[in-house]
C-alpha cells in the first residue's frame, strides 16, 4: 500500500501572482525559488489546458526546504467565502513565535481572523489564523514544548513550512476512510474541538465543537480532517480554472495507487516540484484536488 507524505506543495489560485509574492516575501520571509509560465504538460496534468501560459511562482521559507507555496494565475469566483466551502480550508505553518508574527501582520495584506490563542485541546500549542491576499487561510502555530503524540518539525525560520493542511469534508469518517483505503494512512481518532474561524464563517456560536482528526503522514506532515457543518457549500471553480484560494495540495507518495481515478493521465515533469518524477491528480471526499508526486527517481 503506498504511503502518503510529506506535504510537497500548497497551490493557491490567484488573479495576481505578484501580489502574493510580495506579501509572502515582505511579511512571512518566503523567497521565490522558481517562476515562469505553466507548461502545456502541467496544464494537461491538471485537466485544465487553458491554464497553459499562465504565470506561476514557487516560494520557500527563507528559500530553503522542500515544502513549497505555489501561486498560479487563475480566475476565481466572486462568491467564494473562506470556511463556507468544502475542500482545502487552510495551510498551517510552523512559526517560532505566534504572538510576534501576529504583531508583524498588523497593517499587512494578511487579515487576522483569529488572534493568537492556545488550542482548546492543548495549552502547549498556540495558534492564530489569517487570510492572505487570495482569500487563502493560513494558520500560524508554535509549540511551547514538544508533544510526544505529534511528530512536528522545528521552526528554523521565523515563519517556516506548512506541516498541516486543513481539509473540510462531509465527515471525518469519510476522510479517514479515503486516505486509509488508498494510502494506508492510519485511522486518526476524532477529537471535538473549538474552531472559531469555522464557526464564525458559518454563523455558529464561537464555542461550537467540531469533530476533527489529525491524520499522520510521512515527513512530519498531517492532514487535519474537519467535519463541516450541514450548510457548507461545494467548492466551485470557474470552468477551466483552478478552485479558489487553496486550490490543490501536493504530496509525495511511494507509487501512484491503481485504486484511484485520476482527472488526467499521469505525466512526468522536469520542473519544480516534480524534478523528473511522475505525478497525477485525483479528487478526494471533500472535492479536494490531491496531487501525488512519486518519490522514486
Amino acid at each position: 500500500m503506498p504511503r502518503l507524505g510529506p506535504i510537497a506543495c500548497v497551490t493557491v489560485a490567484t488573479p495576481d501572482v505578484q501580489r502574493l509574492i510580495d506579501a509572502y516575501n515582505l511579511h512571512l520571509g518566503y523567497q521565490v525559488v522558481d517562476h515562469g509560465r505553466v507548461s502545456a504538460t502541467q496544464a494537461d496534468l491538471w485537466a485544465r489546458p487553458t491554464l497553459a501560459g499562465r504565470r506561476y511562482a514557487l516560494m520557500l521559507p527563507g528559500g530553503e526546504g522542500n515544502t513549497f507555496f505555489r501561486f498560479v494565475e487563475s480566475r476565481t469566483p466572486h462568491d467564494y467565502v473562506p470556511f463556507r466551502h468544502m475542500g482545502w480550508n487552510a495551510a498551517e505553518l510552523m512559526v517560532q513565535d505566534t504572538d510576534a508574527i501576529a504583531a508583524k501582520l498588523e497593517h499587512s495584506p494578511f487579515r487576522i481572523i483569529g488572534p493568537p490563542a492556545d488550542l482548546s485541546f492543548s495549552d502547549k500549542i498556540r495558534a492564530m489564523q489569517a487570510l492572505g491576499p487570495a482569500d487563502e487561510s493560513i494558520y500560524l502555530t508554535s509549540f511551547k514544548e514538544k508533544l510526544p503524540e505529534f511528530d512536528t518539525p522545528d521552526a528554523k525560520h521565523f515563519v517556516d513550512r506548512t506541516f498541516i493542511v486543513i481539509l473540510g469534508g462531509p465527515s471525518v469518517a469519510e476522510i479517514n476512510a479515503f486516505y486509509h483505503r488508498h494510502f494506508g494512512v492510519a485511522i486518526a481518532p476524532v477529537i471535538p474541538a473549538v474552531i472559531s474561524v469555522l464557526s464564525n464563517a458559518q454563523g455558529l456560536p464561537a464555542n461550537t465543537p467540531h469533530d476533527l482528526a489529525a491524520l499522520a503522514l510521512n515527513g512530519q506532515s498531517y492532514i487535519e480532517a474537519d467535519t463541516m457543518p450541514p450548510a457548507t457549500l461545494p467548492r466551485h471553480a470557474i470552468e477551466g480554472e483552478l478552485p479558489p484560494a487553496i486550490a490543490m495540495v501536493s504530496f509525495g507518495v511511494d507509487a501512484l495507487p491503481d485504486s484511484l481515478d485520476y482527472i488526467a493521465a499521469p505525466r512526468t515533469l522536469a520542473s519544480t516540484p516534480y524534478h523528473g518524477r511522475r505525478a497525477a491528480v485525483c479528487v478526494g471526499p471533500g472535492g479536494e484536488l490531491v496531487e501525488l508526486i512519486e518519490r522514486g527517481a
